[in-house]
């Protein structure tokens, strides 16, 4: 959190104002401060870097998408987000995720669960407070590669950094972190937090997909993420 702040600031950025004051009234009744943005030019007017902890987005913006804010705020910014939307088809889902937001929940919900999730978010973000400092020690090396976990990027064998989605490096360092075991569908799915329980195997395929395209030499023959049929992904940090 921010000095001097007891609460987690929440951005609200939707242009239904009846929901905007539905949510503004859910936050500071669940011990959050929050602060409305009917677009995403109100957003950007709260500064730079802005003086929040989490941003809670409409994806369905009118004039401008939630997502192109989504992708603006990922670039920039090390915060985390949650979508809502009222559209609960698997496109929308999956590219929720590819846009880097951390959870994502569909309009009507439950008011305490997005209240627990926007917490959860939190905690793994430490409150969203700054760029966690740079410390040795916290590298997990494979292949050529090499995953710097205190500033989350991936950084090829000349110290360049191989741009990452929030989703694909939540993935990635899932896999670094648990290597030579197999991991299950549903326990990738868990760890990236979202509701999307009916969209499993294509939402990972998708993640999967496009990790591999970054990190292995040769895409369709994998080294390091492989598949094992009918059971799960393999992650081998120095294949032989």
């Amino acid at each position: 959190m921010h000095a001097g702040k007891t609460e987690p600031m929440i951005a609200i950025v939707d242009d239904d104002q009846d929901m905007r004051d539905t949510l503004y009234a859910l936050m500071r009744e669940s011990g959050f401060d929050a602060v409305c943005c009917a677009d995403p030019g109100a957003f950007m007017a709260l500064g730079d870097p802005p003086p929040i902890d989490l941003a809670l987005i409409d994806l369905r913006l009118r004039g401008e998408s939630g997502l192109s804010l989504a992708i603006h705020i990922r670039e920039r910014y090390h915060l985390p987000i949650v979508m809502l939307t009222g559209v609960g088809d698997e496109i929308d889902k999956i590219i929720g995720l590819e846009t880097g937001a951390d959870d994502y929940m569909i309009k009507p919900f439950n008011p305490r669960e997005l209240v627990a999730r926007i917490r959860a978010v939190l905690r793994r973000y430490g409150h969203g407070t700054a760029r966690p400092s740079e410390t040795p020690g916290q590298d997990i090396a494979f292949g050529r590669m090499r995953l710097d976990v205190q500033s989350r990027r991936l950084l090829d064998h000349d110290g360049e950094e191989i741009p990452l989605t929030n989703a694909e490096y939540r993935l990635l360092e899932y896999f670094a972190r648990n290597p030579d075991r197999i991991i299950p569908r549903p326990e990738l799915l868990a760890e990236l937090g979202s509701d999307m329980q009916r969209y499993v195997d294509r939402t990972i395929d998708v993640l999967i997909l496009r990790l591999r395209r970054k990190i292995e030499a040769v895409p369709s023959k994998p080294v390091h993420l492989q598949t094992r049929r009918a059971q799960g992904y393999l992650f081998n940090l120095s294949p032989g």
